[in-house]
């Protein structure tokens, strides 16, 4: 179900929390679809968008009111290395936010939000370095890798901007910058480890960045542990002023050298009530997250439903 112009996402959070969906890419994998390419799940915009459009339904099923575009590697240049020709690659980016606004106006309840994913410079690189930051970048080289597909999306019309899984602050810094006159809201959203990002610095440095921008609806972290979210929460609330945006990731841990997850996942459940206490306004979870976790989230922390009786 669309949104109503007067349903925005930046004021449905004030009114209480929203339930995002879980790991879109981990959900194909487990459909059976092989994701081990420099475009991860963003090779399926061009090979199985059906795929796509399937797991954003079935975490629209199971309780999600927001539902992520599978962008966060995609690149011009990663789908022109392809084959595509720029304008292909260019429509390619921007039918990520199309496949999930059909879904999402379908749904029979709703409001369903889209949130275009924006991923750091180190996704692009596909050799994990989104979990280090310091790329070796001044802020302009970095804002001028980000403004073309910041731009691309919001010629789509999400609903929102997810700039996710930003490791650095500089990074941060340059997405913002980036951001500028796109007439998109956005999220900001780290990935950190213990108290700092995973460039190093303290949280509240990192959240602070926020503040004041009118065009940040909330600011939080993703693709972290569940219990270092659970500890960052009241500090992005603290500092940033804003609401929080918060989707750990199962709780399982991931081998780099032989790629695989180990350990077992936690109960998000059990830790959504203090996010709320403490300031998080949009729920979720990242890798390794499955729909089945999303509907036990949305039965904590609900989120606002109505029958989809139009699809305007």
């Amino acid at each position: 179900m669309r949104p109503s112009p007067d349903a925005s996402l930046a004021r449905a959070v004030q009114a209480g929390p929203v339930v995002l969906d879980g790991g879109l890419a981990s959900w194909l994998e487990a459909a059976g679809h092989d994701l081990s390419d420099d475009l991860w799940s963003a090779r399926l915009l061009m090979d199985a968008p059906a795929a796509i459009a399937a797991a954003h339904r079935d975490f629209i099923d199971h309780g999600s009111r927001v539902v992520t575009t599978a962008s966060y590697q995609a690149t011009v240049e990663g789908f022109v290395r392809r084959g595509h020709t720029p304008e292909q690659a260019a429509d390619l980016i921007r039918s990520s936010v199309r496949i999930a606004r059909a879904v999402a106006d379908a749904a029979p309840v709703g409001p369903v939000w889209v949130a275009a994913s924006v991923g750091p410079y180190g996704a692009a690189l596909a050799d994990g370095s989104e979990y280090r930051g310091n790329y070796g970048l001044s802020q302009a080289e970095l804002m001028r890798f980000h403004r073309p597909r910041l731009a691309l999306l919001a010629e789509a019309a999400p609903d929102v901007l997810a700039l996710e899984t930003v490791p650095d602050v500089r990074e941060a810094e340059a997405l913002l910058t980036a951001l500028d006159g796109l007439g998109v809201p956005a999220w900001l959203s780290y990935t950190i480890a213990g108290d700092r990002t995973r460039a190093g610095q303290p949280l509240a440095e990192a959240f602070a960045v926020a503040a004041g921008r009118r065009d940040i609806i909330a600011v939080g972290l993703n693709c972290s542990s569940p219990a270092d979210a659970t500890a960052a929460v009241p500090i992005a609330a603290a500092v940033s002023g804003k609401p929080v945006v918060v989707y750990p990731n199962s709780g399982e841990h991931w081998d780099a050298r032989n790629r695989r997850w180990f350990g077992q996942a936690g109960d998000l459940d059990d830790l959504a009530p203090q996010w709320v206490r403490d300031g998080a306004r949009l729920i979720g979870g990242c890798c390794r997250v499955s729909p089945v976790t999303i509907k036990q989230l949305a039965s904590i922390v609900g989120s606002p439903e109505q029958p989809n009786h139009s699809s305007t």
